[in-house]
This record gives C-alpha cells, sequence and structure tokens, in this order.
C-alpha cells in the first residue's frame, strides 16, 4: 500500500529553530533593528543539540534562534515604531536635501518615539523577579553615569544613569542595606540587601575614561536603555516602601516646592539640587514624618520545620545586622581632598556615621576640619600637617576593612605611613580544608572576641636570638666534648660486665580508639570494593578532588612559610644595619 512520502528536515528539531536571516526577513527588519528588538525583548540564540540536522545537513556556521520566540515577536508594537522611524529618517534626509526648512521644523515636532514600559512589565510579572535581575542593570548604568560627553553614547542617556544610580545609593543609605564592599582591580564591587534578596553591583573609579575601539557601543546603549526604564520603575517603588518622597527631596526642603513659573518644574532639573543628592551627604524627606510611638514591635513566630538551634541562630544573626547597621553611629568622618569622596561618603552614611569634606571639593559639605568633634579624619598622604589631640588619622582602607569585618576594627594598623594589612575579600568562605590565611584567623579571633596573638613577643625572641648567637657557638663546643667523654666510658663499662635479667611481664592494655579506628577504615575499604564500578569512579573522583584541594592547601600554606621567613630574615637584616 502506499503511503505518505516522508521528507527530510520537515519535523523533529529542523522545525524548532530557525535561521537569524530567515527571522530577519520574516520581520522586515534590518540587522542593527532586529539585534535591538531581541535586546529589549530578552530573546538570545540557541544551540542546536543536533546541528547538522537544523542546519539541513550543511556544517556551515549560522545564527539559530528558536521559532517560537520568533513568532513571540511578530505582533510587537515596538517593530511598526522601528518601521515609522526608518521612515521619519528618509523624509527628514529629503527635506535637509531640498532644503525645506519649515518641514525639518515639523518632521523634528513629530519624531516618533516609543516606550518600554510594557516590556519590563512582561519581562518581570512581579517586583521581586525586577529586584533580582537588577545585578546587570546596576553595574550598566553606573558604567555609563561615568562617560564623558563625547560622541559616543547620548548625553542625556549619560545625565539619565548618573540621575538614576544616585536615587538608588540614597535609597540604600535611607534603608542602611549595604553588607559588603570590595576594592578590586575592575572597581568597587557593593553587595546591598533589598527586599530581602541580596542584589551585588560593581562601580567603576573614578578615573578619566577611554573609550576602546574593540567595543560596539550601540549595543551596550541598548542594554541601558532598558535598564533605565528597569531601574526607574524600581527606584520609584523602592521609595515608596520606605515613605521617601519620589523625585527624592532633601530633608528641609521638602516643604519648599518648586513653582512652575520659577522655570523648575521637576526638582532633579535643577544642577544644584542634582548635585546636592549626589553629594550623598544630606537625609531624604518622608512623605509623613515617622512616629517612634507608633512603631509596634513585630511579633516572631517560629518557622514550620526549624529547630531550636536552627532558630536561635538566625535569631543571633538578626542581632548581628542590626548591630552591623550602626557601626560608625556617633562617629564623625572628615575625607582629605586627596581621597575617593563619593565611595567613602557612601559606605559611612550607610552605617550611620556622619561625614564631611573641604567645601571647595563638593558641595554638601556639613561641618569643617576645625569642627572638635570630629573622631576620624581620612588621610591618604604622609605628611599631615597640623594634627588635632583626639582624632585618629587613618587610612582609607579601615573603613571598608570595618564593614566586612561587621566590627570596627583596631585603629593602629591603619595609622598614616603604617604598612596596611591585605585588604581580604568578604565573598570568599572558607570551607574544611581549605587554605585560611593567617590575617584572617587574626580577624575572626577578633569577631569571636579573643586578643589575637601579637607581633611583639616574636620580635623579643628575635632580640634574645641575636643576643645569644655568640654564648650558644660556645656552649654547642662544649657539650659536643662531653658528649664524647661519656660514650667512650659507657662502651668500657659494657665490655666489662653484661647485666643478665629475669624481669616479669606486663599486660599489654589495649587501645579501644585504635582499634574502632582500623575496624572502621576496614570497613570503608570492604564498602569501596562492594560498590559498583560506575559508583566507585564517582567516589574515586570525589576523592580526588579532595586530595587536590588538600595538596593546594599545603602548597600556598609552605609558600606563606616561605615568604614569611623570608620577611623575618629581611627584618633581622635591617635591624643590624641600623646597629651598625
Amino acid at each position: 500500500m502506499g503511503g505518505v512520502e516522508k521528507k527530510k528536515y520537515e519535523r523533529g528539531s529542523a522545525t524548532n529553530y530557525i535561521t537569524r536571516n530567515k527571522a530577519r526577513k520574516k520581520l522586515q527588519l534590518s540587522l542593527a533593528d532586529f539585534r535591538r528588538l531581541c535586546i529589549l525583548k530578552g530573546i538570545y540564540p540557541h544551540e542546536p543539540k543536533h546541528k547538522k540536522k537544523v542546519n539541513k545537513g550543511s556544517t556551515a556556521a549560522r545564527t539559530f534562534y528558536l521559532l517560537k520566540d520568533i513568532k513571540f515577536l511578530f505582533h510587537e508594537p515596538i517593530v511598526n515604531k522601528f518601521r515609522e522611524y526608518k521612515v521619519f529618517v528618509r523624509k527628514l534626509r529629503k527635506a535637509y536635501g531640498k532644503s525645506e526648512w519649515n518641514s525639518v521644523e515639523r518632521l523634528k515636532d513629530n519624531k516618533p518615539s516609543y516606550r518600554l514600559d510594557h516590556i519590563v512589565k512582561e519581562r518581570y510579572p512581579t517586583f521581586i523577579d525586577a529586584v533580582r535581575d537588577l545585578d546587570d542593570a546596576l553595574s550598566m548604568c553606573f558604567l555609563f553615569s561615568t562617560f564623558p560627553r563625547t560622541g559616543k553614547c547620548h548625553v542625556q542617556t549619560i545625565q539619565l544613569c548618573r540621575r538614576l544610580t544616585v536615587e538608588f545609593l540614597n535609597y540604600i543609605i535611607a534603608a542602611r542595606a549595604l553588607r559588603k564592599v570590595f576594592l578590586s582591580i575592575k572597581g568597587i564591587y557593593y553587595q546591598a540587601e533589598v527586599m530581602g534578596q541580596l542584589v551585588t553591583w560593581i562601580t567603576p573609579y573614578a578615573f578619566s575614561h577611554n573609550h576602546p575601539t574593540d567595543v560596539d557601543y550601540r549595543v551596550m546603549a541598548t542594554f541601558t536603555e532598558f535598564y533605565t526604564t528597569l531601574l526607574g520603575f524600581v527606584n520609584f517603588r523602592l521609595y515608596q516602601s520606605l515613605n521617601l518622597h519620589y523625585p527624592p527631596k532633601i530633608e528641609g526642603q521638602a516643604a519648599v516646592e518648586l513653582k512652575p513659573e520659577e522655570g523648575e518644574p521637576y526638582a532633579l532639573d535643577c544642577e544644584g539640587y542634582m548635585e546636592k543628592l549626589s553629594a550623598l551627604s544630606a537625609s531624604l524627606a518622608r512623605v509623613v514624618a515617622p512616629n517612634p510611638e507608633d512603631e509596634a514591635k513585630v511579633d516572631e513566630f517560629p518557622v514550620e520545620g526549624e529547630s531550636t538551634e536552627q532558630e536561635e541562630a538566625r535569631q543571633k544573626e538578626q542581632e548581628a545586622l542590626e548591630k552591623q547597621k550602626k557601626l560608625f553611629q556617633g562617629l564623625r568622618f572628615f575625607l582629605n581632598r586627596e581621597v575617593p569622596r563619593e565611595p567613602l561618603a557612601f559606605v559611612i552614611r550607610c552605617f550611620g556615621g556622619e561625614v564631611s569634606w573641604d567645601k571647595s571639593v563638593c558641595i554638601g559639605a556639613t561641618y569643617d576640619v576645625t569642627d572638635p568633634a570630629i573622631t576620624h579624619q581620612i588621610v591618604d598622604r604622609p605628611n599631615i600637617g597640623k594634627e588635632v589631640i583626639g582624632r585618629y588619622y587613618i587610612q582609607p582602607q579601615w573603613v571598608f576593612d570595618s564593614v566586612n569585618a561587621r566590627m570596627c576594627l583596631p585603629v593602629a594598623d591603619y595609622f598614616v605611613g603604617v604598612m596596611l594589612p591585605p585588604h581580604l575579600s568578604p565573598f570568599v568562605t572558607e570551607k574544611d580544608g581549605d587554605y585560611i590565611p593567617p590575617e584572617k584567623m587574626k580577624l575572626l579571633a577578633l569577631q569571636r572576641g579573643e586578643e589575637p596573638e601579637e607581633d611583639s613577643e616574636e620580635e623579643e625572641e628575635d632580640e634574645d636570638e641575636d643576643s645569644s648567637e655568640g654564648s650558644e657557638v660556645e656552649e654547642d663546643s662544649d657539650k659536643e666534648d662531653e658528649g664524647r667523654l661519656k660514650k667512650m666510658e659507657a662502651q668500657r663499662s659494657q665490655s666489662k660486665n653484661l647485666p643478665v635479667k629475669v624481669t616479669a611481664g606486663k599486660v599489654l592494655k589495649e587501645d579501644k580508639q585504635r582499634l574502632a579506628e582500623e575496624q572502621q577504615s576496614e570497613e570503608k575499604r570492604l564498602a569501596i570494593m562492594m560498590m559498583k564500578k560506575r559508583e566507585k569512579y564517582l567516589y574515586q573522583k570525589i576523592m580526588f578532588g579532595k586530595k587536590r584541594k588538600i595538596r593546594e592547601a599545603n602548597k600556598l600554606a609552605e609558600k606563606r612559610k616561605v615568604h614569611d621567613a623570608e620577611a623575618k630574615l629581611e627584618k633581622k637584616k635591617n635591624k643590624k644595619a641600623r646597629r651598625e
């Protein structure tokens, strides 16, 4: 009997994918517009499992998209806007060519525009989803906010990114949400807890920026276009959750509303107001003033399936967190001109401290260097000049290390001119068997409330060694002579009389712990022998990984030992050179 002829590549995985060129032709878009649309909608290429089947027997390199994703783009309103913009550009070019200036003005007034609000709501159905995906948005916006005003990207985009990032930083300060800070070569990593979600982002250092030639800024600008819309939505909701005005207003100026006839209907359109906000030194105004009497203590109920120990650990962690939020409370800082102002002001304000700087550095200084209430002055130059009694002059690293340690570290290690301790990453958590550097051990001891071993004992030992070097040489020679004489006497006495004795037997006690260990190791060996081939292979891989980790830890410990020995030797040489 005759049947329907089965043709190749008309069913299965071959029909689930579509090439980029075919998708572009279906949507009737240029490559740049297609790429832009895919970025905004969150649609990315897929690598098929059987590429040759999908490519209909060909091995040529092609980019594939899922067919259902491309069908999803057919009824997107932005596609029509892209087409309208193309028509607008063509008409504008023609009007310029014909020198029809009235037509040019009319076309510019009616320039097509689009909004991305519906895409944000579509991609993030709930607010928590948007907060979870905030890492990349913040990193990109902070990067664009530091760009110089060149032709690489629009000035309006740079200003918008700066405004949104300043708003977000002010929210973090108001919510006391910052948890970790790390200074790396790339930039400054921050981690904050926003609505119960950990958000990590990176901020570049404030250096002059040179645009690299191998970076496509159009693709980055498309991502930024979406991220600025997302961050605007998120900022609005976050400010509402804390009962703050949005757009943000500085406390004390909220009552003074700017009138439209003054030419500044929107507070952030005023450059001076924006600078005051970006200074991060002033508190934000609230919609309704908080009343301490209205704040009721929240009842705590045990979580289902949680043991008493887990509940105690959770409560202890919560108490430590509340204590960390008030880390710098009651302390007043003054920043010298040479230190990075914005990151230090942001971190200090996040933990309850007061901060100021010289008025000539930036707007927003709250007190002067002569203020007697200043407790810490952050300095990064060898010569300070006139020092004030009762004030600590410390290097900037103390602020960041104290935040990561969740306690105010001893300031003696961070005085001006002192060799700073290593800046340890708070994002690295050591597991069992990992190498822990001595500085981390010292920090853990401080957190437990123990007093770490001081280096003064080592110095005393070094001095004793130096003083006793001469006497030890003489004592060693005397001891060698005495040892030789004793050996000779012992040999003579053994040759004269050989002792013959009968001693009573002793009961050999069994070591129960050793026997238990032997039995346990034997049971383990037998269990490994009884394993299936696949299970044994997996077990061997696990054990190999553990052994490799131990080897690496031992290697690092050995390196540290050699480094410490070399440093000790160098110290001794310097001491001798100074004495001579």
